[in-house]
């Protein structure tokens, strides 16, 4: 298997997919850190401004609905925790997209670059090459996870710093954040090798799931609000788009409700999960059976 493996990302390594793969993650990582930063410096300012005001026992004198906005924010949890998940996981967003299109990819490239014959006779049992597939697609989510959390985390905590506030990473929601982030990396990028040994032609299964994923957030909160008005309105119809796997991802790692109707963590976690099973699942039986030539 190890050496299986270590084939794996050989032909990885032998094309431009690795480096495009790694900065791509890095730029992206870097821009949603931008992103994230400049919404959180307007969220905390005016905390920053109320502690400062009672601090001197003004407090009374501040404007009724700047008061209100407070309480608004703070029914959300502590502002500094809730910002520091977002800093923390703000390459999520692209770069679980990047995970699950380097899933496909470690599939789809057999027939891209026609070495699938060759891989399949070199080794017969199929099984022992999906699943060298899997870990190495796993494995890489993994760095990528590593080199996006690196960055933000220690981006992210000079920012905090300096808006005031402490890193938060003493905080179990921030730690449980950063730990579900890379369950989704991981998740994720299996996802990819199943959608890789559902659809091989790469064009194809990159621009799809590119879609799909960008898209499918938006479209699902649309869908379901429409049948909660015209068809069932019912809380728990909202609350089914977690089912959505885009969606799941940001219920999973957010220490706060993502839409109002949305449910606990874990039930993201699971949704995640399922879909790994099924289509991890999926890619093992039809890549162990499909004809390559």
């Amino acid at each position: 298997m190890s050496r299986l493996v270590r084939a794996e990302l050989f032909k990885l390594r032998t094309t431009n997919a690795w480096w495009l793969f790694a900065l791509t993650t890095l730029l992206s990582t870097l821009v949603m850190l931008v992103v994230v930063a400049v919404s959180a410096h307007s969220l905390l300012k005016p905390f920053a401004q109320y502690l400062a005001v009672a601090s001197h026992g003004h407090a009374a004198n501040l404007p009724p609905e700047f008061l209100a906005r407070l309480t608004d924010e703070w029914t959300l949890g502590h502002p500094a925790t809730t910002q520091a998940v977002a800093l923390y996981t703000a390459g999520q967003l692209p770069g679980v997209l990047l995970a699950c299109l380097l899933g496909v990819v470690l599939v789809t490239s057999e027939y891209y670059h026609q070495t699938a014959t060759t891989t399949f006779l070199l080794t017969p049992r199929r099984t022992e090459v999906v699943i060298a597939k899997l870990v190495t697609a796993v494995l890489l989510a993994g760095l990528a996870w590593l080199a996006s959390s690196v960055l933000s985390v220690v981006a992210g905590a000079l920012f905090l710093h300096a808006e005031g506030y402490g890193s938060q990473l003493g905080h179990g929601d921030v730690l449980r954040a950063l730990v579900l982030n890379l369950a989704a990396y991981l998740l994720w990028a299996v996802f990819g090798v199943g959608v890789g040994a559902l659809v091989r032609h790469q064009l194809a299964a990159t621009v799809g799931v590119t879609v799909l994923y960008l898209v499918g957030a938006s479209a699902a909160s649309t869908v379901f609000e429409l049948l909660n008005t015209y068809v069932l309105p019912r809380d728990w119809v909202l609350t089914a788009q977690v089912i959505v796997p885009t969606v799941a991802s940001a219920v999973m790692i957010s220490p706060t409700k993502t839409f109002d109707q949305s449910p606990a963590p874990w039930v993201g976690a699971l949704v995640l999960l399922a879909y790994g099973l099924l289509l991890g699942g999926l890619g093992v039986g039809i890549l162990r059976r499909r004809d390559v030539a």
